[in-house]
């Protein structure tokens, strides 16, 4: 659905696309993972056709969308991070307004409003003033909006900022219903563990740069590897040191009274071989646990910042 090839912008000496090439299949939840500044909106922006690149390739659905302006609005639904509502609008005519812009004639706009306010569970206020809607509500109301002409791919730029809890719950409800209608989205987001429940793909970008790219499960695998594994020994612990030294996935040693710690790199069977080795060698193993993987962890693992 989405091909990005060498895709590049710069702002004066800052570069904020740094040659990015991504490649996005049809019906997948891609989710965007990165700091402020690292590249996420400028790519979105772009893929809409509402900034310019300074080179590279934009394909959405086979159309060349960095030359083809008009076509990709037609396919792309957007909701970005800073949504605007007209307050003085009531609901439906809200949906109304957009839904003239694109050209489609009033009695569809308002069968497909209604089904659209279904959606995202907002059809007890299709006569509700605008401006009485709770941010939660004017978010999904945005999420309907970037609908209504029944866009191929939606994207949403940071849409869970500043949402409660519950309204967190409901949008992430909407993109999963939304998914399983076969829509290609695209959402970035700094709640990493709500990405994770979301989305089927996740890339992290840093500093304009996609410094990694994948289906969720690779990921959270990967996320998993990032943790230490500790060991209790109860005898020979020099003996079990010796042997995790000359383990090619242990990364990192470090000893704690009976306990070691290790940084493994492994799968599951190299895991299964190294506590064989230990046994067969007389060490005594009491136990051993790691500590269970998430997106944040990856993605300080990654980029070797800071938690923002």
């Amino acid at each position: 659905m989405v091909e990005i090839r060498n895709l590049t912008k710069t702002y004066g000496k800052y570069r904020a696309l740094n040659n990015l090439n991504l490649h996005i299949d049809k019906g997948e939840i891609f989710g965007f993972v990165g700091p402020n500044g690292a590249g996420k909106t400028t790519t979105m922006r772009i893929i809409c056709g509402l900034l310019q690149a300074d080179w590279g390739e934009v394909y959405v659905d086979g159309i060349d969308s960095l030359n083809h302006n008009e076509l990709i609005k037609r396919k792309v639904g957007y909701v970005p991070d800073f949504f605007g509502v007209y307050d003085n609008f009531k609901v439906m005519e809200y949906m109304d307004f957009y839904g003239s812009m694109y050209g489609i004639d009033g009695e569809t706009v308002r069968k497909t409003s209604l089904g659209l306010l279904d959606l995202v569970n907002l059809s007890d206020k299709a006569d509700s003033y605008v401006d009485g809607l709770s941010r939660g509500m004017k978010q999904r109301l945005c999420v309907a909006r970037a609908l209504i002409h029944n866009p191929q791919l939606l994207i949403l730029d940071e849409p869970a900022s500043g949402l409660d809890p519950r309204a967190r719950f409901e949008l992430k409800e909407i993109m999963k219903n939304l998914g399983s209608m076969g829509k290609t989205i695209i959402i970035s987001s700094h709640i990493l563990p709500e990405l994770g429940e979301m989305c089927t793909s996740i890339g992290v970008m840093e500093k304009g740069n996609l410094i990694a790219n994948g289906k969720v499960e690779e990921i959270t695998r990967q996320s998993r590897q990032a943790n230490p594994l500790t060991i209790q020994i109860l005898e020979n612990k020099d003996q079990a040191i010796q042997i995790l030294r000359q383990t090619p996935q242990v990364q990192k040693l470090s000893i704690r009274d009976n306990e070691i710690i290790i940084a493994f790199c492994g799968e599951e069977a190299d895991m299964a071989q190294l506590f064989s080795n230990l046994i067969l060698s007389g060490v005594k193993v009491s136990g051993f646990h790691r500590e269970e993987g998430n997106l944040e962890t990856l993605f300080l693992e990654i980029t070797g910042g800071e938690k923002r």
